[in-house]
């Protein structure tokens, strides 16, 4: 069985950043860089991450500074951009070694949740590094809002430059991740899950919620976006209309009408796997 390497990745500002690999026992067929949501980490994803390498997909999951394996800093984002150029950065780290080891193999950025968000910027504003973007139940539109009050209070705090004091991330109840026990009992006693985040988080949230609208425009790349239908984190109505504004000439817009968010949690795992495994199969193809 496929297990997961753990390596780190050096930052441009030097931070070390954590990140698991599944490798293929036989050759690299493409590349699959992978992001988390706002609260997993690299972890939450085993079994779909070991299923894309055992049909020779390499998978590199990086886990977003101060979330997962990376203790520094917990659940801090200096700004927008620092999240953007950290995926850059690997993005570039892993073409290199694709150049290096199996041209001409594609590189797929891979997203679930909060997550979503980032890789849609990061596939906008760097088009020549991402050959196919995969959006996971993405965070693009959520139904998980801040209220006036709520925003009131971080504008408030970006004028008085307020950015380090923690905040709950409005995600505590496990059921809003999955309808099945076990893996709520998983997420209660995952040490990894992040439950606190900075202002200086929440604000760079809030400039790439004002970026996404336009980025979806500028995605040109072939495109995946699978949605749970039982979904009480995202706003699929408002999702399925911003897939129409994407301008990917070939995209794939897949839901599961019985799953809950986390789709790696639920009973038709192994069919929103077969269906991301067949996509990129068909990526391979047109690359």
């Amino acid at each position: 069985m496929i297990e997961a390497e753990y390596h780190e990745f050096v930052a441009s500002d030097g931070r070390r950043l954590s990140w698991q690999r599944w490798l293929p026992s036989s050759a690299v067929r493409g590349y699959v860089v992978a992001l988390h949501g706002i609260q997993s980490h690299g972890g939450w994803y085993e079994h779909s991450s070991r299923r894309l390498a055992e049909a020779g997909f390499e998978v590199c999951f990086l886990d977003r500074r101060g979330s997962g394996r990376n203790s520094e800093a917990r659940g801090d984002a200096i700004h927008a951009d620092r999240l953007v150029n950290d995926v850059r950065q690997f993005l570039v780290a892993t073409r290199s070694r694709r150049d290096r080891d199996n041209p001409g193999a594609p590189v797929v950025l891979q997203a679930v949740s909060w997550g979503g968000k980032l890789a849609a910027i990061v596939a906008s504003r760097c088009p020549g590094l991402v050959d196919g973007l995969a959006l996971l139940y993405p965070g693009l539109k959520s139904r998980i809002r801040p209220g006036w009050w709520a925003r009131f209070r971080l504008d408030l705090a970006r004028r008085l430059e307020i950015r380090d004091k923690l905040v709950d991330i409005p995600l505590q109840d496990p059921a809003l991740f999955t309808g099945d026990p076990d893996w709520q009992q998983f997420i209660r006693d995952d040490p990894l899950s992040l439950h606190e985040v900075t202002v200086g988080f929440l604000l760079a949230n809030q400039d790439l919620d004002q970026q996404v609208d336009l980025a979806v425009t500028q995605v040109e790349c072939p495109l995946l976006l699978m949605l749970a239908g039982g979904d009480r984190i995202i706003d699929n109505v408002a999702t399925r209309e911003l897939f129409q504004r994407f301008s990917s000439d070939e995209k794939r817009l897949l839901e599961y009408a019985d799953a809950e968010h986390t789709l790696e949690f639920e009973s038709s795992r192994d069919a929103f796997v077969a269906d991301l495994l067949g996509w990129l199969e068909q990526v391979i193809v047109d690359d």
